[in-house]
């Protein structure tokens, strides 16, 4: 099937990326009017601060307004999307933080860390000025490349006043609050998340009609189970262009119809293409 370019985003929206090489933090700064992005999680704690105008997004089923110099807080699987209900568009900086890493660091700083339970944020949004300052020096040191000491001490930092607002919840699972049906159906996307799934067979899978599982699966986790796919694929996607492998490998191995596909999918929940995240990832050469 031949190549189709994958669409540009539109100019008055930009996207500066980095990635530290030490810790693999991503750095992001963006600006955006109107739509911002799609629903979709990501694998990592996002943490970043609102430097402009009005940002506007859905998670833990309640709509956030964040505004200039809130922190907004996403743990890892948590759905959300993005807009800008002002002409003016929003500005933000943000901070993408490896589970793992972030849990290990964490537990340096809590002197008796819960055993088998992991970091959680107390709220989404707050106005902790120190909080914000201290992502703003973080994002500086770790975006503009300073020195190993001086990243690893804006980090430091960070950590300490992030620890006013995390809790430690236990890491249970399978999660006992959710139904059977979504929890079978999760598992079984994640064990098959590289082949073509039916609904059918999903629910073949769960022992239920498919429209029982449509519904117990939507409530359960906010998407489809064909929208949970996706963004499953895509983050893998994500972890793997940014080791280096190419956007047709990728797309291939995932289980998209060919590179256009993984793009327009990519595109519409990061605002970045796969070959430019990549790109910036990897620090391959224009």
């Amino acid at each position: 099937m031949p190549y189709c370019p994958e669409p540009a985003v539109p100019s008055h929206n930009w996207i500066d990326l980095a990635q530290d090489a030490d810790t693999g933090i991503e750095s992001v700064r963006a600006h955006f009017k109107g739509h911002a992005y799609d629903p979709h999680w990501h694998d990592s704690y996002l943490i970043g601060v609102t430097e402009q105008g009005v940002q506007q997004f859905h998670c833990r089923q309640l709509q956030h307004l964040s505004t200039p110099g809130k922190v907004f807080m996403l743990e890892p699987g948590e759905l959300h999307d993005g807009h800008a209900p002002t002409e003016d568009g929003f500005t933000y900086s943000m901070l993408y933080l490896d589970p793992q890493w972030l849990e290990h660091e964490l537990q340096a700083l809590f002197e008796q860390a819960p055993a088998a339970s992991q970091p959680s944020f107390a709220d989404t949004l707050s106005s902790d000025v120190q909080l914000s300052g201290a992502i703003a020096r973080a994002f500086q040191a770790l975006h503009g490349g300073e020195l190993k000491m001086l990243r690893q001490t804006a980090m430091d930092e960070l950590l300490g006043c992030m620890t006013r607002h995390t809790l430690w919840r236990k890491r249970i699972d399978p999660d006992p609050r959710l139904p059977q049906v979504a929890r079978r159906a999760r598992e079984y996307l994640h064990a098959h998340c590289t082949e073509d799934i039916g609904l059918v067979e999903l629910a073949q899978a769960c022992q239920v009609d498919r429209f029982r599982l449509n519904r117990a699966f939507k409530s359960a986790f906010g998407l489809a189970p064909h929208a949970y796919l996706i963004q499953l694929r895509l983050a893998k996607a994500r972890r793997w262009l940014a080791r280096g492998d190419s956007p047709a490998v990728v797309a291939a191995a995932l289980g998209f119809a060919d590179q256009s596909h993984l793009g327009r999918w990519f595109l519409r929940a990061y605002r970045l293409t796969p070959a430019d995240y990549r790109r910036r990832c990897a620090k391959l050469p224009d």
